[in-house]
């Protein structure tokens, strides 16, 4: 029995490589002009196909003892251009996630997100918070439909966003921003240290985003390697996990640099690698372990086994 779960995000890689017709996916999309040709219709379509597929994920995850998994946030096309219930399959849809929701519930299979970049609660325009919000809000009313928990367990994870020059006014603007979600959002809310130096570190999370909003912040290893501040690895996981309710295990980000995996100086060190070649570190502690690595499910197997031959528990 370990004190960890692992997990991987969206794409199956077995699933998504078999031949078009026989492959299973949750993130099939479409350009922006072939939704204005063919609409709602062609959206629903897509919407339905991926989330019945992510059932088919969720039971291949069970099969193989995953008990982790972030949905993609491409579930549904273009979803942000109008209100789901239009869809002309969302009774269908509905259903689809709904049966998502009770079979993770029923397998004990923890289900999270992570929504873009372009998610920024610190922008001083209105119109990037409007879209901001209205993305969110999109993730919160799936999850809700899964019937998933208002609570970090389904965490809906972002970064803070940019600081603008100016990280006091920046996160001022996400902590008044935080309070116009709704409930199915805030509840869910969690937000990660940044690898930038620009941005924030777990530290800054802790004092200026936790201590006034009361979200958890997400440590993510790789991140705090590239952007430590003024603590160690430690210390920054332990300020990290004390901001989740106890009732609720913290969830951690594990990746290693491509650059270091190939021996490559040219690669960015932020890029994330295909693989590991070490255990997560987690210092004894109960946490679930995103794997954020190229190779997706291939690369939790082989964490596997390195936590195992480390007899890492």
């Amino acid at each position: 029995m370990t004190n960890y779960n692992l997990g991987y995000a969206c794409i199956n890689l077995g699933f998504s490589q078999r031949p078009k017709k026989q492959r299973i996916t949750t993130n099939r999309s479409m350009i922006k002009r072939t939704f204005k040709e063919k609409g709602l219709p062609y959206a629903s379509e897509l919407a339905l196909l991926n989330s019945k597929d992510l059932l088919t994920i969720m039971k291949w995850n069970k099969e193989n003892n995953i008990h982790f998994y972030r949905m993609s946030s491409d579930l549904i096309p273009w979803a942000s251009e109008y209100e789901l219930n239009q869809l002309p399959d969302y009774e269908a849809i509905a259903e689809a996630l709904y049966e998502v929701g009770l079979y993770a519930a029923e397998n004990n299979i923890r289900i999270t997100t992570h929504p873009g970049p372009f998610n920024k609660l610190t922008s001083p325009k209105e119109s990037v918070i409007l879209n901001t919000i209205r993305d969110l809000e999109i993730h919160g009313e799936i999850f809700d439909l899964m019937c998933l928990p208002r609570t970090p367990y389904a965490k809906i994870n972002i970064h803070v966003g940019a600081a603008y020059d100016d990280k006091p006014m920046a996160l001022d603007n996400f902590c008044k921003n935080f309070q116009r979600l709704s409930e199915a959002v805030r509840s869910r809310l969690t937000v990660e240290n940044d690898d930038k130096p620009s941005l924030y570190t777990t530290e800054e999370l802790y004092n200026d985003v936790y201590k006034r909003i009361d979200i958890p912040v997400v440590f993510d290893y790789h991140h705090h390697d590239l952007h430590p501040g003024r603590l160690t690895e430690k210390e920054a996981l332990d300020m990290a996990l004390a901001t989740w309710p106890v009732d609720v295990r913290p969830v951690v980000h594990y990746s290693e640099s491509r650059s270091d995996e190939y021996g490559d100086p040219k690669i960015k060190p932020q890029a994330h690698s295909d693989s590991y070649v070490r255990p997560v570190n987690t210092y004894g502690l109960p946490m679930d372990i995103m794997l954020e690595a190229k190779h997706k499910e291939l690369a939790l197997f082989k964490m596997r086994e390195l936590m195992e031959d480390n007899n890492v528990r």
